[in-house]
């Protein structure tokens, strides 16, 4: 019972932890200024993802060029991270 806490803990964590991934992603696609809630949001969602995000983000490159490029480190994130919930739930069951 207590293993089974656990394992669904870390689901739950994992789950949340895409959907910021994946909000982060949305935002950074819209023009926010300064001191704004929206921006502050982008920013603490940001603090959040990059470190995670950001080692997949410096191992591949954005396809693109000059400032326009399209970023898919969070979308390798997210594959990761679902790869992860599979083997805890492996463990599970």
């Amino acid at each position: 019972m207590f293993l089974y806490r656990i394992v669904s803990l870390l689901v739950h964590l994992i789950d949340l932890y895409t959907t910021l991934i994946v909000a982060g992603a949305i935002l950074s696609w819209i023009p926010m200024q300064p001191g704004t809630l929206f921006y502050d949001i982008r920013n603490a969602i940001g603090t959040l993802t990059e470190p995670f995000v950001g080692i997949f983000r410096r191992a591949i490159p954005s396809i693109g060029g000059s400032g326009f490029g399209v970023d898919f480190s969070p979308v390798v994130a997210i594959v990761v991270l679902q790869l992860l919930e599979r083997f805890v739930l492996g463990i599970l069951y």
